[in-house]
């Protein structure tokens, strides 16, 4: 356990920076790649090309990256980043650029993203790794891009496709047989699925910022709507997947049929967005939002991953505020394969800007860099000291780069920490409260109600994947969202005392309508009052059903990580007036409290414009205020993974 080593980053990164074999990339466009149904997808080839002009044409290692964001997109990005001269200049330019200071340095954290690797490893194109000895097949997903069909977001027909494209891609005559798996999002998302049922060509996966669990990390954690990642979103495949291959139309080959497959289904899942928003009570429920809200539906089994069933070596990068933050160090412990197959770096990044703060002296080399001597690993059986890396590395919020041997950190407990209405003298908040290592001494109620200072906030610039990032005083300091907050805060710490692992904030509660919603944050509050969101957890009080099963406790018998079901069959009656008990799993965390700083939680009734409840459960909340209830004899805490006791 220790601070993360330059050396080999250095080392590794003038391998993929320096000289390659090979001098150019030959592309080959729109190659069909016929399904068992029948149903043709299209790709992208990229091969290299020797110093001569001539394609190589002995088989390489093969690279497959499926994206449902048409790879028109990644070949445009791909095409300016290859002009002479204009990458080198861009990087040179970012190296330069220091906002630090500023009141918008979020947005040059959202910069550096373009010198941390994102071009490569998300869009899947990285020239320099071709040039080394690879050939990359980028496909479009069905019904998405160029391809046939319709889109069966995560279904199982697409996750069929993806075995019988790496299959296709294994039995070329320029592929050795020996597959890798490259992209972000949700080509990670798809490198997961490959790697639960793996094809034996299939050696290797590099997904960045995939998720696993997804009705948790961002359809509807806590039973809250992503309505700010999910319109973004959706509008994005549904309308890039409308961009016709104009080249066929100008030479007579266009293809008919991918017509007749759009005009079929033209807006993917609206449907059920539309539904989840608008539909105005329990009793009418339509079929779609009722499958998404049935544990055994094919909605719910296609976006619930297996990383237990995962067989070959991967690599997954996470951020702590990126929209699958939750699934990042889960499904890196779930995943049964010993250290030197697995790695998991994480980052102080959004989902907008992976690989921010890699490449930096002193971090872990970019992730294009990591990227090529995993795949030299597992692909060529070229060991650049891979196992040298990690197996943990993370950014530690308030610090900086680690190195651990495990997630959580082997050194930390979980303790009860009791929220207390003693003002803390901290806050200028709705309510001032403090945090203890003992029950408060009398009962106290506290009362908050619904706002819209919340959208200023670090919480709704994770819900907007980053793009609202570039104000620190909202995604950097949440004192303004804390003005409609029941905020609580412990005394300064005396020594670094390091927060690792998942959270789980027990509130009781009551309500004055049928329903309610909670929204929290934990924070790290500097000497000078800033306040800064670590991590973030919300539930609709009717969803507070847990699954003991899949539930994690910590020694003490609380909650670690309770795990709701977020089903019709599974709400539980809130009734006006009665004290309710929730568990809201806090997402997991590596971070340190310096000496003078303070940890506070953040309670909202609601963190609108980043999630709403399901609108028949928002309807039952009638926007009501919401009441905590602070009792000796049944108290509110906060149980925190720490290295420390904390006063």
């Amino acid at each position: 356990m220790g601070t993360a080593t330059a050396a080999p980053s250095e080392q590794w990164t003038a391998l993929h920076d320096g000289p390659q074999p090979y001098a150019d990339v030959h592309i080959d466009w729109d190659v069909p790649i016929r399904m068992s149904d029948g149903v043709m997808l299209k790709a992208n080839v990229y091969r290299p090309v020797d110093a001569s002009g001539a394609v190589e044409q002995q088989p390489l290692p093969t690279i497959v990256n499926l994206t449902p964001y048409t790879k028109l997109l990644s070949n445009l990005v791909d095409s300016a980043m290859a002009t002479p001269d204009l990458q080198p200049m861009v990087l040179g330019l970012l190296s330069r650029m220091n906002l630090s200071g500023t009141p918008i340095s979020g947005f040059g954290d959202l910069l550096h993203a373009l010198d941390g690797g994102t071009v490569q490893t998300v869009l899947g194109i990285d020239r320099s790794l071709i040039r080394s000895g690879y050939t990359l097949v980028v496909a479009d997903v069905r019904g998405t891009g160029f391809s046939q069909g319709t889109w069966d977001t995560l279904g199982t027909r697409e996750q069929l496709d993806t075995r019988e494209v790496i299959e296709w891609a294994a039995a070329q005559r320029w592929s050795t047989g020996k597959v890798g798996m490259s992209g972000g999002s949700y080509a990670g998302i798809t490198q997961l699925r490959a790697a639960e049922n793996a094809p034996g060509p299939l050696k290797a996966i590099f997904p960045v910022e995939p998720g696993s669990d997804l009705m948790r990390d961002v359809v509807a954690p806590g039973g809250g709507i992503g309505t700010t990642f999910l319109p973004l979103w959706l509008s994005n495949v549904n309308q890039t997947k409308l961009i016709p291959d104009v080249r066929s139309m100008l030479n007579g080959t266009f293809d008919w049929r991918w017509f007749h497959d759009r005009m079929a289904d033209p807006a993917t899942n609206y449907d059920l967005l539309t539904q989840a928003l608008l539909t105005p009570t329990l009793d009418q429920v339509p079929q779609t939002l009722a499958a998404a809200l049935d544990h055994d539906s094919d909605f719910r089994q296609a976006i619930l991953g297996h990383p237990e069933r995962i067989t070959v070596p991967t690599f997954v990068y996470g951020g702590w505020h990126d929209i699958f933050a939750n699934s990042a160090t889960t499904l890196f412990n779930a995943i049964p394969l010993p250290a030197n197959q697995k790695q998991l770096l994480v980052g102080d990044t959004y989902h907008a800007n992976p690989g921010a703060g890699t490449g930096a002296p002193g971090g872990p080399a970019r992730l294009e860099v990591l990227q090529r001597v995993w795949f030299d690993k597992w692909l060529k059986d070229i060991d650049h000291g891979i196992g040298e890396f990690g197996p943990v590395t993370v950014w530690e919020q308030g610090g900086g780069w680690r190195t651990l041997g495990q997630f959580p950190q082997a050194d930390t407990t979980h303790r009860r920490v009791y929220l207390s209405a003693t003002p803390s003298g901290t806050a200028e908040s709705g309510y001032d409260g403090s945090l203890s290592a003992t029950k408060p001494d009398e009962p106290r109620t506290l009362t908050v109600s619904p706002g819209f200072a919340n959208a200023c906030s670090r919480d709704t610039a994770q819900g907007a994947a980053g793009m609202t990032a570039v104000l620190d005083m909202c995604a950097k300091d949440s004192r303004i969202a804390e003005h409609d907050a029941l905020t609580f805060t412990g005394t300064p710490v005396t020594e670094p005392t390091v927060i690792s692992g998942p959270i789980n904030l027990h509130l009781n509660t009551i309500h004055e309508a049928t329903d309610g919603y909670w929204a929290v944050t934990v924070n790290d509050v500097a000497p000078e009052g800033t306040s800064t969101v670590l991590s973030t957890g919300q539930l609709t009080a009717s969803m507070r059903a847990v699954d003991e099963a899949k539930s994690t406790r910590s020694s003490n018998g609380d909650y670690t990580a309770p795990y709701n079901p977020i089903t019709l069959d599974s709400m539980l009656p809130v009734v006006p007036g009665k004290p309710v008990a929730l568990d809201i799993a806090v997402i997991p965390i590596q971070a340190v409290l310096r000496p003078g700083h303070r940890l506070r939680v953040d309670v909202f009734a609601g963190n609108s414009p980043k999630a709403l409840p399901f609108r028949p459960l928002l309807n039952n909340t009638e926007l009501k205020p919401q009441s905590l209830q602070l009792d000796p004899a049944e108290p509110s805490f906060v149980n925190l993974p720490t290295s420390r006791p904390l006063g």
